[in-house]
């Protein structure tokens, strides 16, 4: 027993979670980065550029609004990276690193992952800016309205693979991971297309990219929950975001795609099935503009929650 759980803080703190999330989040920001300047003909920074701007956030000095409520402004952030850190521990790279059962299943996943967002409102509420509320509000609409979709998704796939391995649902993503490495990838399964669509359609409004980055329009409401931060919560919240890439796009790959080979191979493969989404997402950005926060919630409450219904229904078909 002390030995798993010493496994467990190991697996949270540096690998896959904690030290490994980081560096492989901050990559793919730079990546993006990199990737949106050359779609609109720029050079754009160096891939490193966001380890930069992490170490020199570290370095400022923190300013805390007058208005602001102290304990929660400086509390959120923390909140929010460790949330992030277990959750990325419990992704599963397959041929290369199985989570341990102490960390929970896919239900304990799906809140851990809508834990930044929320903290993300707190911090909005906290700072006492007329900017920071208005952030606040697009957050909390935004994801009232993916929630339901994603919900659907998630007990799509967990009831097909568990009528597949013989049981009522699964909820272990390293069983749903291990079954496809034998059985191949649920990407291809045409029942799980609609569960697929609406997770690919989840993703943007989650990680902020255009066009559902509305909460924290630059243009608009100045970064909205992050215009009175600076210093090291800043950088903390920087980072939350960027491991939060690493765990909802290595969610999907864990979910639909995560056939690899074993050894550290799959752990080059499973970076690069990441690279590729962020790329995806980089384009998308390029092209579109952004919506309103009307339209965008129209858009989930209307397209990827009737595709998430679709999905169930068929899967539940099939049982």
């Amino acid at each position: 027993m002390i030995k798993d759980t010493l496994w467990t803080l190991l697996a949270v703190v540096v690998f896959p979670g904690g030290l490994f999330a980081m560096a492989l989040g901050l990559a793919l920001k730079g990546v993006e980065r990199r990737a949106i300047a050359r779609l609109q003909r720029r050079v754009g920074p160096p891939l490193v550029q966001p380890f930069y701007d992490l170490v020199k956030l570290m370095r400022k000095r923190t300013l805390i609004p007058d208005t602001a409520n102290r304990f929660v402004f400086l509390t959120v952030p923390l909140i929010g990276l460790a949330a992030m850190g277990v959750a990325a521990a419990m992704i599963p790279i397959p041929g290369f690193y199985q989570p341990s059962p102490l960390l929970g299943d896919l239900i304990v996943l799906f809140y851990l992952v809508s834990v930044p967002a929320v903290a993300l409102m707190l911090a909005g509420s906290a700072s006492g800016s007329p900017y920071g509320a208005i952030g606040f509000s697009r957050e909390m609409a935004i994801v009232l309205a993916y929630e339901g979709p994603i919900l659907l998704s998630l007990v799509a796939v967990a009831l097909h693979a568990g009528a597949a391995m013989g049981q009522p649902i699964a909820l272990s993503l390293s069983d749903i991971v291990n079954y496809q490495q034998s059985h191949g990838a649920f990407l291809f399964d045409p029942w799980l297309l609609p569960a697929f669509l609406t997770y690919l359609s989840f993703i943007p409004a989650n990680l902020g990219i255009a066009p559902f980055d509305i909460p924290e329009a630059e243009a608009e409401v100045l970064e909205g929950p992050l215009v009175e931060y600076s210093g090291p919560p800043l950088g903390l919240l920087k980072l939350t975001s960027a491991i939060k890439s690493v765990v909802v796009i290595g969610l999907g790959v864990a979910l639909f795609f995560p056939n690899g080979p074993d050894g550290i191979a799959g752990l080059v493969v499973f970076a690069l099935k990441c690279v590729v989404m962020v790329l995806a997402g980089a384009l998308l950005k390029a092209a579109v503009g952004r919506m309103r926060i009307d339209q965008a919630v129209l858009f989930y409450l209307k397209w990827p929650e009737l595709l998430g219904i679709t999905g169930l229904v068929l899967v539940a078909a099939r049982l």
